[in-house]
């Protein structure tokens, strides 16, 4: 799938290292909180910028990961077999902020199941979003508290993140165009 690049690697990275720097700036010290990717993006990002912020200031946050295959709520509705991931978070939820990391913001929908997943697993002390890429597009109410870059997309556009972390040669942002079949 070709199509039109709006992050190389060099951005994609400033991007992960301004989004680091304005955690540091706005929740203070990273042993107060915690990032916690959703599979599969946001797992690849939340272990990026947990070492970006140690480089900064010298501590390294906690980091986890949520599965929200199970509380998709489209689960039923004629999707492929779903495949399930590990939701791992090795410490304790309740009292600590949770920063949840995703690569692209689109309908809310994904936010809205990972907020599910994490309420089941305690009381977090705050919740915050921090995504690569908002689409815009929403459906339900949500915003991101982070975000490294606004792109315009069409809603039946596709937005592609690229990361050597999951196995790509560069790590890229790409809108590819959908034709839709008639």
């Amino acid at each position: 799938m070709v199509g039109t690049t709006h992050m190389g690697g060099i951005n994609v990275g400033r991007t992960l290292d301004r989004i680091a720097h304005e955690l540091i700036e706005h929740l203070g010290s990273p042993q107060d909180w915690a990032l916690v990717g959703i599979i599969t993006g946001g797992q690849f990002l939340a272990e990026r910028l947990a070492s970006r912020i140690e480089n900064i200031c010298g501590e390294r946050p906690r980091t986890g990961t949520v599965d929200i295959t199970l509380y998709r709520d489209d689960l039923y509705t004629g999707l492929e077999k779903p495949i399930l991931g590990d939701t791992q978070l090795d410490f304790k939820v309740t009292g600590t902020g949770i920063v949840l990391i995703d690569d692209v913001l689109f309908t809310g929908r994904t936010v809205r199941a990972a907020l599910d997943v994490m309420m089941d697993y305690g009381r977090p002390k705050y919740i915050k979003l921090a995504v690569l890429v908002d689409r815009g597009h929403r459906e339900i109410p949500i915003a991101a508290d982070f975000v490294g870059r606004h792109i315009q997309t069409a809603l039946s556009d596709q937005v592609c993140v690229d990361l050597v972390d999951a196995g790509h040669a560069l790590d890229s942002v790409r809108v590819v165009p959908t034709v839709e079949v008639v």
